[in-house]
């Protein structure tokens, strides 16, 4: 590259549309996935201009949709999607909260720690999204504020990303863009692509630096707000006990078999000790909802519903152990599974004129019922003989996948919304992991590529009925999918119009005679700030094919200068500019000024350390 590249009229069109993506990505005028769309019809239509050359060869415009990394990451949502159905990641969050004890220094690095690793095999978004809820409820239970957990976990998962080859979108892309600026080359110039496992080095010490960023500076760069709980996060129990004038609390108590409540009917308990027993734990086995026919066992441990005067004075009597708060059933009843509802009977229920003695309401539905509303007036006692009318309100406590069910019996009328009832499917988790292994398996022992390793794992799931194959669909972010197939057209036509030689040649006799490191820094520094104001996809397709041509240069590795770009898009912390950002704003409370406190140390501690590991691995 000692001779200067003249500029061509391709050259001139290519660069324009550069200018004009970076604009739309920015501006936001339109979607970054539309804007996107319009670049690669734009480059369409230009083939009817024979002047400007070959941008893109019109046969190849919509390779992009059928690329190894578009196919890749569709597949790659669909397992994280199957793995997130069968109840595989939540019952990693019940670790966490089993464990975390009650300090954000142990328990910011236990929640960091897990979502970085969690992320490096699905999408960081889902990752973010899947510990939300678990953030809140530890809140809630330390006392912590959530703008103290949210960001270090939203950070952590976006550094997650860099663990692996498919953790992330610029990751999945940079092998095929590799390959693509190999067809340029001669064979003794051609660059190996990474393997699955090539960057874990790099990305495990991203994510430790991160972890002990916020363990050790947390309290000094991190607002304490004292966030409003999310609907989701709002105790239905508060929120009854408000409307209905109820004075009810959620109690576990530990049942020694010594206990004189042993072998005494549920049902004989709760009208004597006007209480309600809404789970139990017996030789391993959780119940929501138990019949209150069935009787007391030991030893076990059981949860009420009722004040905290009869839970104690309960306990009391029949020698039990009142906990200070939900321990067995801190993830059974925890407000994700299970809540208190309003249920309506109209008036062309079979239920009207029978009781809840008559129907065997628990054992039959599935619910227990707290209260009756009828006439302006709230009924707690004697309800098992009562009666049912045409537009009774029932108040019950019940899991959200017994009110699902409810939502489709016509003898009720379900009036509580929002709340989750999703179906999962635990009994499929044998399957979900298999193939989720299967997929791993298949990447690292064999020569495959890895769309079709990771789409073998996604439709093992679909077979096997982990999920639908509408579920899968659903999973995939198609947004993601139009973004970068739409992208690869315009990276093509930067390569082969020679405009990312000649942005390299430009850039060098900008910079002058510096070192080759100072040359890498440079480039990770602008590719931070790209993904900063457009998307990482984005800023990956454009960057890669300019810091090879630099790399080639100046005799550096081409190779690892594309693997800083991949690496780089990922250093987005300054504004809440990437998605995760975005997710945890809300719940943490955060303003963009809390970003760019906590966000700046963050951005320069990713660029020291990536740019020490990928010199010290590579």
């Amino acid at each position: 590259m000692s001779d200067a590249i003249a500029m061509t009229p391709g050259m001139v069109v290519v660069l324009g549309l550069l200018a004009v993506t970076v604009y739309l990505f920015v501006s936001e005028i339109v979607r970054v996935d539309v804007a996107a769309i319009l670049i690669m019809v734009a480059l369409g239509l230009l083939s009817l201009f024979p002047a400007l050359g070959d941008l893109v060869s019109v046969e190849d415009l919509f390779d992009g949709f059928a690329s190894n990394a578009v196919i890749s990451i569709i597949a790659v949502m669909i397992i994280g999607a199957g793995l997130d159905k069968t109840g595989v990641m939540s019952r990693v969050a019940a670790l966490i909260l089993r464990h975390g004890g009650s300090t954000d220094r142990k328990i910011v690095p236990l929640i960091s720690g897990t979502v970085g690793v969690i992320s490096s095999f699905m999408q960081n978004v889902g990752a973010a999204a899947l510990f939300i809820p678990v953030v809140s409820r530890i809140s809630r239970r330390t006392e912590i504020p959530m703008s103290r957990l949210m960001m270090p976990m939203g950070f952590c998962a976006i550094l997650g990303g860099t663990i692996t080859m498919i953790g992330s979108s610029p990751l999945i892309l940079l092998n095929d863009l590799i390959l693509n600026s190999n067809r340029a080359l001669p064979p003794d110039r051609q660059m190996e692509v990474f393997g699955l496992f090539s960057v874990t080095p790099v990305g495990l010490a991203l994510v430790a630096v991160g972890v002990a960023y916020f363990a050790l500076a947390g309290r000094l760069v991190l607002p304490a707000v004292a966030t409003e709980p999310s609907a989701e996060g709002v105790s239905t129990v508060e929120y009854f006990n408000r409307v209905y004038g109820l004075d009810y609390a959620i109690h576990e108590l530990i049942v020694p078999a010594n206990s004189p409540i042993v072998g005494k009917a549920m049902a004989d308990a709760e009208a004597e000790d006007r209480i309600r027993v809404i789970a139990t734990r017996f030789k391993g086995t959780n119940r929501i909802s138990p019949p209150r026919t069935e009787p007391f066992e030991g030893p076990a441990v059981v949860a009420l519903l009722c004040s905290t005067e009869r839970a104690r004075a309960f306990s009391e009597k029949y020698g039990l152990t009142l906990k200070p708060a939900l321990d067995t059933f801190s993830d059974l009843l925890v407000h994700t599974n299970a809540g208190i509802s309003e249920i309506v009977v109209p008036p062309g229920s079979k239920l009207v004129g029978r009781s809840m003695r008559d129907i065997w309401m628990r054992k039959t539905y599935g619910l227990s019922v707290l209260a009756i509303h009828r006439g302006g007036e709230s009924m707690t006692e004697g309800l098992r003989d009562l009666p049912f009318q045409g537009g009774d309100t029932l108040v019950c406590h019940s899991s959200w996948e017994t009110l699902a069910r409810i939502a489709r019996n016509r003898d009720f009328v379900v009036v509580t919304t929002g709340y989750p009832c999703e179906e999962l499917r635990p009994q499929k988790v044998r399957f979900a992991v298999a193939f989720f292994l299967l997929a791993l398996g298949l990447v690292l022992f064999t020569d495959v590529r890895l769309s079709v390793a990771l789409l073998t794992g996604a439709m093992g799931m679909v077979v096997s009925r982990v999920l639908s194959i509408d579920e899968a669909y659903q999973a995939v972010g198609w947004s993601s999918v139009f973004l970068l197939g739409s992208l690869i057209p315009l990276g093509q036509a930067v390569e082969t119009t020679g405009t990312a030689e000649w942005i390299a040649q430009q850039t060098l006799l900008l910079l002058g005679d510096v070192p080759t490191w100072l040359l890498q820094a440079s480039i990770a520094v602008l590719a931070t700030g790209f993904t900063l104001v457009m998307s990482n996809v984005g800023a990956t397709v454009l960057l890669v094919p300019i810091a090879v041509n630099i790399a080639f240069a100046t005799g550096a590795d081409p190779a690892l200068f594309a693997l800083t770009v991949a690496i780089a898009t990922s250093n987005s912390f300054l504004i809440p500019t990437h998605q995760v950002n975005a997710l945890v704003m809300g719940p943490g409370g955060y303003k963009v000024t809390d970003y760019l406190r906590a966000g700046g140390l963050m951005t320069l501690l990713f660029l020291i350390v990536s740019l020490a590991m990928l010199n010290l691995v590579f």
